[in-house]
């Protein structure tokens, strides 16, 4: 109980936050619980309320702090990723699929609360400043920059690949792909990739 004087000096928010994020990460959005976290960072449960009005609004921070954490895996993957905006496509796509896959506890929170507007702020940036949803919208800019995405094909192009992705996400956690071997949802991961390509520049893919 020995943090408890810091937490008076405005500390508390963000233990209950990360407390809020191990949650997830055990358990998924529904382990976001308030009394656990004020439990865990070692206050009163009444000590939460002054930071957050109930569980779901520590839930739509839990939610921000994953899309920031899916932002960063997606930056991660696209610094490695060779010049091509076809290859920059690519590793934005393996960078969701990767965190999907080793954090999915937080990713199903992250996803567990937001409206549209809540993907794109400050919160769920990542280590540059962008959004999941920002490097997704800046590289299909660049794809169509280069050509290689005809301009009619480029408006909303990025509902087209966020959802072919997000559902790929879906199927190798909670759905009937979430046995495959690492091998095969690779595998599975170059199909998605060839799809969207196809899909986004149909004369060249």
């Amino acid at each position: 109980m020995a943090p408890r004087e810091t937490y008076r000096h405005g500390n508390l928010r963000h233990a209950l936050m990360v407390a809020g994020v191990g949650l997830a990460r055990e358990g998924g959005p529904d382990a976001v619980v308030l009394r656990e976290a004020t439990r865990r960072v070692g206050v009163a449960p009444n000590a939460a309320y002054r930071h957050f009005a109930d569980r779901r609004a520590l839930l739509s921070a839990v939610s921000q702090a994953g899309l920031a954490e899916l932002a960063r895996t997606m930056e991660r993957q696209l610094a490695k990723a060779p010049s091509p905006p076809r290859a920059r496509l690519r590793a934005l796509t393996r960078g969701y699929l990767s965190f999907a896959q080793a954090e999915p506890g937080l990713f199903r929170a992250a996803f567990a609360t937001t409206g549209m507007a809540e993907t794109d702020t400050e919160e769920a940036a990542g280590a540059d400043g962008r959004t999941a949803y920002r490097l997704l919208s800046e590289a299909l800019d660049d794809l169509a920059a280069s050509g290689d995405l005809p301009p009619e094909h480029r408006p909303d192009a990025e509902y087209f690949v966020w959802s072919t992705v997000h559902g790929m996400a879906v199927l190798l956690i909670d759905g009937p792909l979430r046995g495959l071997l690492p091998s095969e949802a690779e595998e599975a991961e170059r199909r998605v990739a060839d799809a969207i390509e196809r899909g986004l520049c149909p004369t060249r893919g």
